[in-house]
């Protein structure tokens, strides 16, 4: 059965907003689906099989800076990074297989974790050893637009691009991955994706479970699909979607992960091509017995107070930090479990025989060494929510037009339309995201903004641990209808935003803004308004020298470089 916009807003959401129902259109995808939930809702696995929580899961490195460099404007330190973006190879089937060939930062996947103290600025000097460009964005970031990661502005093998950041939000937890233009999906899917955290004392204050790979565990989720040799199946020349039937977390096949009877902080990100999850805790012998759990931040850091659920639904993009208490499971083994039946039908992911199936915690039966003092407090923070807008200033379809993926019928590949908002700097917005695709989901990431989700219509309501916090990120369900509101601020410049879905995303459904404070929606001469502007462009090196830390390697070089940046303030205060 197929509805009428009108059907999927929630009651009062066009009068509210004062618009009128669109009619969305009948789409044979969504009768596929519909007809898949009817029928038999797993698959046989499409890879090879492999064993299923047999495997500890990897923590991530800390990613150390190589230098502490001197603004010269503000006499603070500025810390840089080097990373290399690297091809290796994994064993995922063992002997008798084919190594599955990844391109990861540092070459390894997912990438170190960069732990940055809020309000210190960081230079991460991205340099291409693979063999295709890239561009990359540290998702969540307010960055400059010549530094967030334009999918045009790409570095070329043999060439390097020095990103910088202010680090100026509250704490939370962002990520860094590829987002070049139309290969973005297999370049995440094969390994270029990280976390990155920014911590501040007054998160630290609060005592909630602590210590990075101990008690504070990141949990990267990502998808896999293999071939019968062992090799990675490529999303190259897939239009729709790579749900994947190979569960991974931080790059394991279905870990388990060994726990002392206390609470831990877990960072969760969905950094999969196209699946979301519906994720929920539970003992393994009784696993349709739903345990609840604490989710204390989303996308854009901590929430006004701890959001209780039995299940938290995710997408691609999306961050949530949980706190799970595994103190009265001691001896016990808890998993953490995927919702499956495409994601409770929210979602239109197919299932496969194990993609039920993500993490197992295995619980010690020993007594704690040292007592947990760790807390959740009922109230976490207070919420800097934008001033309240009183209508919807721009209407965005997401949808498929003549077989490509477009925001307002526009792909961004046309590049004399995909301007689609002209917004004032410093002003408050709201968008409506409109899901005309039929049966297809997006999660939609507007950059640049934190923003807070108003209203969703279509059957579903914005979940707690949506409305009391920020975000960067929203799902867009089948038929859904979403309002945002942001303030846009605090840089001018034109950024992006698109659907998540990376092969969405790579097949144009992507679009750009324009925030400025001039009337004309013009600028001034600067050099950080323009994506693609030329003086923060990648530059090419010689291998010789990256091994020799000479040339634009060595510490001189390297400090006149930074020191030049920042003498333009691109992160000085902007009057909003």
């Amino acid at each position: 059965m197929h509805f009428s916009t009108l059907r999927l807003l929630a009651p009062g959401l066009a009068i509210l907003n004062g618009l009128p129902a669109v009619a969305s259109p009948v789409d044979p995808v969504d009768a596929a689906r519909s007809h898949e939930l009817r029928a038999l809702h797993k698959r046989l696995s499409l890879s090879p099989l492999l064993p299923i929580y047999n495997k500890s899961l990897p923590i991530p490195p800390v990613k150390q800076p190589k230098y502490a460099i001197t603004n010269p404007a503000t006499g603070q330190d500025i810390l840089y990074y080097e990373v290399e973006i690297s091809p290796f190879s994994k064993a995922v089937y063992g002997t008798g297989s084919t190594n599955t060939s990844l391109v990861g930062y540092d070459g390894m996947s997912p990438g170190p974790t960069f732990i940055v103290p809020r309000g210190t600025e960081t230079v991460v000097r991205f340099i291409n050893n693979a063999t295709v460009p890239n561009s990359v964005h540290l998702h969540g970031s307010p960055s400059r637009a010549a530094f967030d990661g334009w999918a045009e502005d790409m570095t070329n093998p043999g060439e390097f691009k020095d990103y910088y950041y202010p680090n100026s939000q509250s704490a939370r937890t962002l990520w860094y991955h590829d987002h070049a233009m139309h290969s973005t999906a297999e370049s995440v899917y094969t390994g270029q994706a990280g976390m990155y955290i920014l911590h501040d004392e007054a998160e630290d204050a609060l005592n909630l479970p602590s210590g990075y790979g101990t008690y504070d565990i990141p949990l990267i989720l990502t998808t896999k699909q293999y071939n019968a040799d062992g090799t990675l199946f490529s999303t190259n020349g897939v239009t729709d979607h790579l749900f994947g039937d190979v569960i991974e977390v931080n790059g394991q096949e279905w870990p388990f992960f060994n726990v002392e009877p206390r609470k831990y902080r877990f960072r969760i990100l969905d950094a999969a091509v196209s699946r979301s999850f519906g994720l929920f805790f539970a003992r393994s012998t009784a696993l349709t017995t739903q345990i609840p759990f604490d989710v204390v931040a989303s996308d854009s850091g901590l929430l006004s107070g701890p959001a209780r659920t039995s299940m938290m639904y995710i997408s691609n993009g999306e961050r949530y930090d949980v706190v799970f208490d595994f103190s009265p499971y001691a001896g016990q083994n808890i998993e953490l479990r995927n919702v499956g039946r495409q994601v409770n039908a929210i979602g239109v992911d197919t299932d496969y025989d194990n993609t039920d199936k993500v993490l197992q915690f295995r619980v010690s039966g020993a007594p704690l060494q040292n007592p947990d003092t760790s807390v959740v407090p009922t109230v976490l923070r207070t919420v800097p929510f934008p001033t309240s807008a009183s209508t919807v200033d721009h209407i965005f379809r997401f949808e498929q037009t003549a077989g490509v993926w477009t925001i307002n019928g526009v792909a961004f590949s046309d590049v004399a339309n995909r301007l689609l908002a002209n917004v004032p700097r410093g002003t408050v917005q709201r968008w409506q995201l409109q899901n005309l695709s039929g049966g297809w989901t997006h999660p939609v990431h507007i950059h640049l903004v934190d923003f807070r989700i108003i209203a969703r219509g279509g059957g579903r309501q914005v979940l707690p641990y949506e409305s009391r916090g920020l975000k960067d990120v929203v799902w867009l369900g089948r038929r859904e209808a979403v309002v945002v509101e942001a303030h846009f601020a605090p840089y001018p410049g034109v950024y992006m935003f698109h659907c998540h879905n990376l092969i969405h995303e790579d097949n144009d459904m992507m679009a750009s803004f324009n925030t400025t404070v001039l009337d004309d929606f013009g600028y001034n001469s600067t050099s950080f308004v323009d994506p693609m502007e030329e003086l923060w462009r990648a530059r090419p090196f010689e291998r010789n020298q990256l091994r020799t830390a000479s040339g634009p390697f060595s510490e001189t070089e390297v400090t006149n470089r930074i020191q030049l940046m920042a003498s333009y303030q691109p992160y000085q205060s902007q009057d909003e």
